[in-house]
């Protein structure tokens, strides 16, 4: 893989070209700046800067001020190639958070090893209602140990107004949900995303997480993707590379609270 051009392509796919993650979303693009702004449910944020050392004090000020005025948490998704080289820096001195880093890692499909088998007693479900966005939620929430309020609200949505965007499933033992994870396909786009990827507490390290990417990465190739993009935590890059994935950069979430 050609890191240097796969990575300018995902830019100019999933970042400068983003398209809005949910129908209660609106993608904005204002001096260099590429951002979403949704519910207070949604995923608020920026997701691509073009800016110079001159201008990004102000282009940070007046996304505060943007966000602020709609009484929105808002996350800059910081890339380890963005400029100038440090605007991490400048936004943790605007006031921003830096949440844990994660690697962007991209795949191509046709590389993959997608034959990783579901482990005994497992059966993966795809997710097409309320339901199952329900027990998304619950392993969210037990996984990661925060609140699915905005997963439940993010999915449902998705799978009510524009079910052909995503590919959600749940690993059930039993019929306990276990892991769970979801696919973001953009109409047009070569990459699609993983995200959401999560097992409970006692059931990591049996293969689950390893079969769910196969799951989806088998999906991505049936509609046509050429890459699938993760950004991995440090526990799921081991997993990711044995399957075929590449690491391309790094990106950090940078949090704002009003």
């Amino acid at each position: 893989m050609d890191h240097a051009a796969v990575l300018a392509l995902f830019d100019r796919d999933m970042r400068e070209g983003a398209r809005p993650d949910g129908p209660d979303a609106l993608v904005e693009r204002t001096g260099g700046i590429v951002r979403q702004v949704s519910s207070a449910h949604g995923w608020n944020g920026v997701v691509w800067s073009d800016l110079d050392e001159a201008g990004a004090d102000r282009a940070i000020a007046e996304q505060i001020a943007h966000f602020s005025r709609l009484d929105r948490e808002f996350e800059w998704k910081l890339y380890g190639h963005d400029l100038p080289v440090d605007l991490g820096r400048r936004l943790r001195d605007a006031g921003f958070t830096a949440e844990p880093e994660e690697t962007l890692m991209v795949g191509e499909v046709a590389g993959l090893t997608l034959d990783a088998a579901t482990p005994d007693g497992i059966r993966i479900l795809p997710v097409t209602d309320r339901a199952g966005v329900d027990l998304v939620a619950d392993v969210h929430e037990k996984a990661f140990g925060t609140d699915g309020t905005r997963w439940r609200h993010q999915l449902l949505a998705q799978l009510t107004a524009a079910p052909d965007t995503v590919v959600a499933v749940v690993a059930l033992a039993g019929d306990t949900p276990v892991s769970a994870a979801r696919m973001e396909l953009v109409p047009g786009a070569r990459f699609a995303g993983l995200w959401g990827g999560g097992t409970v507490e006692g059931w990591r390290g049996r293969g689950i997480y390893r079969a769910l990417v196969a799951h989806r990465a088998r999906a991505a190739a049936a509609r046509g993707y050429r890459y699938l993009q993760v950004d991995a935590m440090s526990t799921s890059r081991p997993i990711l590379e044995r399957l075929g994935f590449e690491p391309l950069t790094t990106t950090t979430p940078y949090v704002y609270t009003p």
